[in-house]
């Protein structure tokens, strides 16, 4: 695990950091730590399904039409699980 070392940091913040920390019951450390891996989370997983459906309205959707010939082509056979030998 890496470890960084941050400072010149106002004592107004560093206050505040272990006011917060106190309030979660966890150390300066661990609440520093806690708001990194917050900042740094993605807001939500992107669900290829989700993405692909919103770059098709953006690019101006499909009829009611298009989507039923669509799924009249789509392979519908049940996929074959993977086998590791």
């Amino acid at each position: 695990m890496a470890n960084v070392q941050v400072r010149n940091i106002p004592e107004d913040v560093h206050r505040a950091l272990r006011v917060r920390a106190a309030l979660h019951g966890r150390s300066t450390e661990a609440e520093i730590r806690f708001i990194l891996e917050q900042a740094t989370r993605p807001a939500g997983n992107v669900k290829l399904g989700s993405l692909l459906a919103s770059i098709a309205r953006e690019a101006g959707g499909m009829t009611q039409e298009e989507a039923e010939r669509l799924n009249q082509l789509r392979d519908k056979t049940p996929a074959e699980p993977i086998r590791f030998k």
